[in-house]
């Protein structure tokens, strides 16, 4: 069977290559797109590369500079953070707007304390406010150093199947995710990512002002439960909270005419706000 979404992602990945920067002694993967307005990074979750972003990059540069990063191998959290501040030195950014999905949106957050003067937004998206609450969950209870790769790829499978099954229409966004988790994510990057949150420190106090502060969710989100959502806006206290009506925890992949609208309007590209239809997008 044909997958769309995956036809599309190589389509773009074949033009746009990820290429391979050393930040903080450490190997990143990135794209770089457009060269005028002002200037988005976009950090992804767990399952997915730079190009997981394809949608919005495509969309949105003609109109402003993107940049996208796949994770190292080595580090975590608090370097990652470090590293990205390097990026923007390296490539003349003062400010940027940042964002961050599921374990980007906690590498953001932590950008954004530490690193308060290089954001003009932080998006922090379908995230969570503290690493203290999944520790104990599979697959951060596993083994992340020595356990079977076999056996942390095939917990990611499990549970992508069973949304499959919920959610039938999203079959497509499963098998991309699917691929991901299946390999094209090599087995020490994928084991960094989550020993990234198992072992990642507590978020450090914010400073940025409220208006500089954004967040979105997901009401069907199956990874970050309505606790964890209002934990979240309650720490951050944004100036602005999406809520899409369903997405699941990737609406970027599954909704991304929204989601490139939420982000127009955040980069100031839209003149009198997006139109969000038939109350498929929530803002508070």
């Amino acid at each position: 069977m044909s997958n769309a979404l995956i036809a599309d992602r190589n389509r773009f990945a074949q033009y746009h290559p990820e290429s391979r920067i050393r930040l903080g002694g450490h190997e990143w993967g990135l794209i770089e797109a457009g060269s005028e307005g002002p200037v988005l990074v976009l950090i992804p979750g767990t399952l997915g590369r730079a190009d997981i972003f394809w949608q919005q990059i495509e969309a949105l540069t003609d109109r402003a500079r993107v940049l996208a990063v796949a994770y190292p191998a080595e580090g975590g959290v608090a370097q990652w953070a470090d590293d990205i501040a390097q990026l923007l030195d390296e490539r003349g950014i003062e400010q940027a707007t940042l964002l961050g999905s599921s374990l980007g949106g906690y590498v953001v957050q932590y950008f954004a304390a530490i690193h308060p003067g290089r954001v003009d937004r932080m998006i922090a998206a379908n995230t969570l406010h503290s690493v203290a609450e999944i520790r104990d969950r599979p697959p951060y209870s596993s083994d992340l150093d020595n356990g079977p790769i076999d056996e942390l790829r095939a917990g990611f499978g499990n549970g992508l199947k069973a949304w499959a099954e919920t959610h039938p229409d999203q079959a497509d966004l499963v098998a991309l995710l699917l691929a991901e988790v299946g390999g094209r994510i090599p087995e020490s990057e994928l084991r960094m990512r989550l020993k990234a949150l198992k072992e990642g420190p507590e978020l450090p106090a914010l400073s940025l002002p409220r208006a500089r502060v954004v967040t979105v969710e997901g009401d069907d989100d199956p990874l970050i439960p309505p606790p964890m959502r209002a934990a979240v806006r309650a720490r951050l206290a944004p100036s602005v909270a999406y809520r899409f009506a369903w997405g699941g925890h990737f609406p970027y992949v599954v909704r991304p005419r929204l989601y490139t609208a939420l982000l127009e309007e955040q980069l100031g590209l839209v003149a009198d706000g997006a139109d969000w239809g038939q109350g498929e997008v929530r803002v508070r």
